[in-house]
């Protein structure tokens, strides 16, 4: 009788070739955790890493929203100032000007380049009305620029308002 209770006993113990085949399959799916944990984890670092970058660039936004008021207040003064006799004042403040608005653009602050005369384009201008043209080459043209526009790095903070003919 002893014989056959170490041969149940036997084959109730895993064999070594089974162990580690066990084993192999433990590995294979321990491996396969840490190499999906670890994509997931680079791309969280790419994502926040972009995430930082874009909030880096556009950190200022807010704050160069709330000053456009201010520097189109300045651009009237500085018309104002130039129908003075007063030459003095008018280069002083116009160094002031000139100063504050390159520490802007030093912050990524860009005004949008339009002109008179330039071509209306509903995706980069903001037209506020439309008058008759005196000739034919100035319907569908800028007339007059009532806004500027600015752009923070790539991101277009206000669309320039402008007068186009019609």
């Amino acid at each position: 009788m002893s014989k056959g209770k170490s041969k149940s006993k036997a084959s109730k113990k895993p064999t070594l070739k089974s162990q580690i085949e066990e084993l192999n399959i433990s590995i294979k799916e321990e491996k396969d955790k840490f190499l999906r944990l670890f994509a997931e984890f680079e791309n969280y670092k790419k994502r926040t890493s972009k995430e930082r970058l874009e909030l880096y660039k556009t950190a200022s936004q807010e704050l160069m929203t709330a000053l456009l008021p201010i520097i189109d207040d300045m651009d009237r003064a500085f018309i104002e100032f130039e129908k003075s006799k007063d030459k003095g004042l008018t280069e002083g403040f116009s160094l002031i000007k000139n100063k504050f608005f390159e520490t802007l653009k030093t912050k990524g602050l860009v005004l949008t380049q339009t002109k008179k005369g330039d071509n209306f384009d509903a995706e980069i201008h903001e037209a506020i009305t439309q008058i008759p043209a005196e000739d034919d080459k100035m319907k569908g043209k800028i007339i007059d620029i009532v806004e500027s526009g600015y752009e923070l790095g790539e991101k277009i903070l206000r669309y320039p308002k402008v007068v186009v003919g019609n």
